[in-house]
């Protein structure tokens, strides 16, 4: 007989399969958050800058503080969670989330509403964290990738609807509404918490809060190599996830000539593709092999970086030609980006909280990096976003035949001793 990490008795595979379907379902509605409340509203982000007598980068810092706080808080907040159990720590993650979200919908003051959002961003990073160690408590192997795949995919469905949902809102309302919307979704995401999502932390694999062991801990994982390897991995995919967003209101609206709305329907069209293929890892990654589903999925990333590249130098600025090679892009990061995680995740059985801060701040260090050279790169073409994917799909090769390897090499280990 089979049990849910959290579960104290053994269970039937019915009731096993239950209890890994709520969890699932209460992961779909907690991973979203964190990104909805960095999307939903940013098409207030003028009408703040009126309201608060302020320049349109000033204004802007409101992200960059939000981020500053995610970024911080992975670590702390993994650590702790493997000290006292996930379902506490989420639910004062979304306290926070809840309480700042009021807060920032009755700010007087721009100086106040940065305050806000940085500490809006420690509450966020619970909710981000916890869902992937939550699902690394209750499954391994292929199971955890398809979980992940589908976390991934209610995680990535938030920058493609959260927008024209905070458009909406901001329409009828204000940008004050925007956030009184999302305390209202992260107090009912809360009770949905309490009321269905059991333990999952058992109790003989909590760790007591020991800054020197945590250290040991992080030491020891940053001096192995397969969990390098597919840290870097999500962290490249994940750099080339996000990098559309910096480069795509250039290449359409300053070089093409579309106007915001028109814009926000091709990020749709890719956000979409995106989502595609963080479904199709949920859907696959039980049904082939992870290498297989990798090079699959590579191989597509690779169709999309070289139409960008090739039509950059051929056709010269083609909407439909980068909306394509975008696209195609982007579906083949959908599969690889929970693929990635998962991998990473599943190479550790304890300390996955902590684990995990450690997985997401490589990440986010390396999503910055390619940020900042993306800012230095000339926009005149779709060229430099298609060298810099073709560039992540090289490197992404190497390092998956060193996984390969590395892997064989663990096992032979094993089955040596």
């Amino acid at each position: 007989m089979s049990t849910i990490a959290g579960d104290v008795k053994p269970l039937g595979d019915k009731a096993i399969s239950r209890t890994a379907n709520r969890i699932i379902a209460v992961l779909l509605m907690v991973i979203p958050l964190s990104q909805i409340a960095l999307d939903a509203y940013t098409p207030a982000l003028p009408q703040m800058a009126i309201d608060f007598g302020a320049s349109n980068a000033l204004v802007q810092n409101t992200v960059t503080a939000y981020m500053l706080g995610l970024s911080i808080a992975f670590i702390p907040v993994g650590l702790i969670s493997d000290a006292v159990g996930r379902k506490r720590v989420l639910l004062i993650g979304l306290g926070i989330l809840a309480a700042t979200s009021i807060g920032c919908a009755l700010a007087v003051n721009l100086t106040e509403l940065l305050v806000l959002r940085f500490v809006q961003g420690i509450g966020a990073a619970a909710c981000l964290l916890l869902a992937a160690a939550i699902a690394a408590d209750c499954f391994r192997g292929a199971k955890l990738v398809s979980v992940l795949g589908l976390c991934g995919a209610a995680w990535g469905s938030a920058p493609v609807f959260a927008p024209a949902l905070g458009g909406f809102v901001v329409q009828l309302g204000s940008w004050r509404m925007v956030f009184a919307v999302l305390a209202v979704l992260a107090i009912a995401v809360a009770l949905l918490v309490i009321r269905a999502l059991p333990e999952t932390l058992r109790p003989d694999l909590r760790s007591p809060i020991d800054l020197r062991a945590a250290l040991r801990v992080l030491g020891a994982a940053l001096r192995h190599r397969l969990f390098l390897t597919y840290v870097v991995m999500f962290g490249l995919i994940g750099a080339a996830q996000m990098v559309f967003g910096v480069v795509g209101p250039f290449l359409y609206q300053t070089k093409l000539g579309f106007s915001p709305a028109a814009y926000g329907l091709i990020a749709l069209i890719v956000g979409v593709a995106n989502l595609v293929g963080e479904l199709g890892c949920g859907a696959l990654a039980q049904r082939t092999t992870t290498h297989r589903l990798a090079v699959g999925a590579w191989a597509v990333f690779s169709a999309g970086a070289l139409t960008l590249l090739i039509s950059a130098e051929v056709v010269g600025l083609s909407a439909l030609i980068i909306t394509v090679g975008a696209a195609l892009a982007l579906v083949g990061i959908g599969v690889l980006d929970p693929q990635s995680k998962g991998l990473a995740m599943g190479v550790f059985s304890r300390n996955i909280g902590l684990i995990g801060g450690l997985v997401n701040t490589c990440c986010y260090l390396i999503v910055a990096a390619a940020m900042a050279l993306m800012a230095y790169l000339p926009e005149e073409s779709a060229a430099p976003l298609g060298w810099l994917y073709l560039g992540v799909c090289v490197v992404f090769a190497g390092l998956l035949a060193a996984s390969v390897v590395l892997r064989r090499g663990a096992y032979g280990s094993r089955s040596a001793s």
